[in-house]
């Protein structure tokens, strides 16, 4: 009956063990798509911020030619 009991016992620590790993990947890959997402964020605001720039110096280029 003891030796049931150990195997048991080491039976739950393993999927308790294998539980957390799972976590952790788990974790792990939502955290490398939130990275992947930010970046892209900051990459598309700045083509945004250069656009404006341009935008503006268009302007500004333009404002001077009509004066």
């Amino acid at each position: 009956m003891g030796t049931l009991r150990q195997f048991s016992e080491k039976d739950k620590n393993y999927f308790a063990y294998q539980a957390r790993q799972n976590y952790l990947r788990q974790q792990m890959s939502v955290y490398g798509e939130l990275d992947a997402t930010k970046l892209r964020e900051q990459q598309a605001l700045a083509k945004l911020d250069a656009v404006t720039a341009e935008i503006e110096k268009l302007k500004a280029l333009l404002a001077t030619k009509q004066s």
